[in-house]
């Protein structure tokens, strides 16, 4: 790497004032962003989706657990595979800490994946985590929700994510969904974001983008090349 060098604490001052003005601008436009997202319109969920969780099999209105608003996140993890993405376990490391804060703003959170309930606890057990973890095995929630994907339609090239066509072949893809529940126990589906969305949403990216070396992906054979699960790192 290569930075301009300064002895001046004035220069120094200057550019970072400068940059503050770009963070702030950055700030307020986030703070209408979100204000925007609040008014989209909420879509009827009318599918009776059920899945396998530690308390049993539970529909989509009972994940609430007795608040109006749900996050999830739709955790790559495959029916047939022996354990969970990397990459989804980076961003879970994230959130893994935050769900009792959520209760105390009316959110319930839960991750969701196809693999089967012993799995994903086996496998929510050797990561440390805390949050729900519930199974959609059998059912067409994540299809529905344009995070899983049929060979059939990969090869067709007809397979949708992120709202435009699937980039590559695969047949799992990460994601956030938002949800609302109203007096009457009627379930809407307010929100969905996917691909780059999703990088707020990851703690360690937003340190890593304070540091001078950044990310550090280029060069890299894909951006997340680096990451491994937590315990698989070495010394």
């Amino acid at each position: 790497m290569t930075h301009a060098i300064t002895e001046s604490r004035s220069e120094w001052l200057a550019a970072r004032k400068e940059l503050l003005a770009k963070e702030k601008a950055l700030t307020r436009m986030r703070d209408e962003l979100s204000a925007t997202r609040r008014t989209m319109p909420w879509l009827r969920v009318t599918e009776p989706y059920v899945f396998d969780g530690p308390e049993g099999r539970e529909t989509l209105a009972q994940l609430f657990a007795g608040r109006s608003q749900l996050l999830v996140y739709h955790f790559m993890f495959a029916p047939e595979w022996e354990a969970g993405c990397k990459n989804c376990s980076f961003w879970a490391d994230s959130f893994n800490g935050v769900v009792e804060h959520l209760s105390q703003r009316d959110v319930s959170f839960v991750a969701i994946s196809r693999a089967e309930l012993p799995k994903l606890q086996a496998f929510r057990q050797r990561m440390g985590w805390r949050f729900k973890w519930v199974s959609s095995h059998g059912s067409e929630f994540n299809f529905d929700f344009q995070v899983s994907f049929r060979a059939d339609a990969v090869a067709r090239g007809d397979a949708v994510y992120n709202y435009g066509p699937l980039p590559h072949s695969a047949s799992d893809m990460p994601g956030f969904s938002v949800f609302s529940k109203d007096e009457r126990g009627d379930v809407f589906h307010t929100y969905g974001t996917y691909g780059r969305g999703i990088d707020p949403l990851n703690t360690g990216y937003q340190l890593l983008d304070l540091v001078p070396k950044g990310r550090a992906e280029d060069g890299l054979p894909s951006p997340m090349h680096w990451v491994r699960r937590r315990d698989e790192y070495g010394p």
